[in-house]
């Protein structure tokens, strides 16, 4: 199963859609989903905060914008 971290903060609304399109594309691309609070962390904070949500599935990151398209393709491509 394709492990996929999405790196995100609390109140942001660009991390809950890139979430909510996580949790759709699953049924078609079965994932592991964890989501990572950056601000418990000074180094992901410095490393992911003015780039959020950023994505990362099968080694790759994807920062944002985060469409559908994007997600879909990183699925697809990390299940091969």
């Amino acid at each position: 199963m394709t492990s996929v971290t999405l790196y995100s903060k609390p109140g942001c609304h660009l991390c809950e859609s890139a979430q909510d399109e996580l949790k759709r594309l699953e049924r078609r691309y079965p994932h592991m989903l964890t989501v990572v609070d950056i601000t418990t962390d000074g180094s992901l904070l410095q490393r992911y905060g003015e780039r959020i949500p950023v994505v990362e599935i099968g080694g790759r990151e994807y920062a944002a914008p985060l469409n559908p398209q994007v997600l879909e393709r990183a699925l697809r491509t990390a299940r091969k």
